[in-house]
């Protein structure tokens, strides 16, 4: 078993906001496979994957939400979204750069991506606000999947990367909603739950992390709490 310490991460409300320039491309994509778009400022998103908001939105929009449909949307959306991603100023979170760059430098620690986006969404997002390097591959969602699959997903794409089986004591699943904290707890990994997103740290300690932050801390006093048993 291989003795690498790998970090999971979500992506949007824990790695970076968008600023909802997102919700953009998300309203071209209804628009042209609905023809009309509904109000994404009134659905409940947040932790839901890119194939469970497509199947939302095309059923608010009044489709049966097949998986035709929400493939044909989530292509949409992913052709849509490099360009919208430029209408707002969103960037990485606080803390999240200084972080990843005090991860890079230490050896034996894998930073991975465990995410609801698309392959393409994940990638715009990233390489827009400049995070990719830091990220050696990860689990995404792809068409029907959901976050219990990606989360087992992500486990193969860690062995991978580790060299070998990895260590559920060993393995941290960084997120922003109750959804993160369950498909970490799903696989077995440490779950560490920050309230930088839509929910408290009441709402996100009610799913039993391993560990509840109001913030990302800096990045001394992180690696403090995740390189060494508590």
């Amino acid at each position: 078993m291989s003795d690498a310490r790998i970090l999971f991460w979500d992506i949007d409300g824990t790695l970076l906001t968008t600023m909802r320039a997102g919700v953009f491309a998300l309203e071209e994509a209804a628009r042209e496979v609905c023809g009309t778009s509904p109000d994404f400022a009134r659905l409940e998103t947040a932790g839901l994957t890119d194939h469970e908001v497509a199947l939302l939105a095309i059923r608010e929009c009044g489709g049966a939400g097949s998986a035709e449909s929400a493939s044909a949307f989530l292509r949409a959306y992913e052709r849509h979204l490099p360009d919208r991603l430029e209408l707002r100023m969103g960037g990485p979170l606080p803390g999240v750069v200084e972080i990843l760059d005090a991860l890079a430098d230490r050896p034996g620690v894998i930073s991975l991506l465990l995410t609801g986006n698309t392959p393409a969404g994940a990638k715009a997002k990233l390489e827009h606000y400049g995070l990719a390097r830091y990220f050696a591959g990860g689990a995404f969602c792809a068409d029907g999947d959901d976050r219990p699959q990606i989360a087992r997903r992500a486990l193969t794409v860690a062995a991978e990367h580790a060299g070998g089986s990895v260590d559920p004591q060993s393995t941290f699943v960084i997120g922003d909603t109750p959804y993160d904290v369950r498909c970490g707890n799903e696989i077995g990994a440490r779950t560490v739950a920050v309230a930088s997103g839509s929910y408290t740290v009441a709402e996100l300690s009610a799913d039993d992390p391993w560990l509840a932050l109001e913030r990302l801390p800096a990045p001394a006093r992180f690696v403090e709490l995740l390189m060494f048993d508590r």
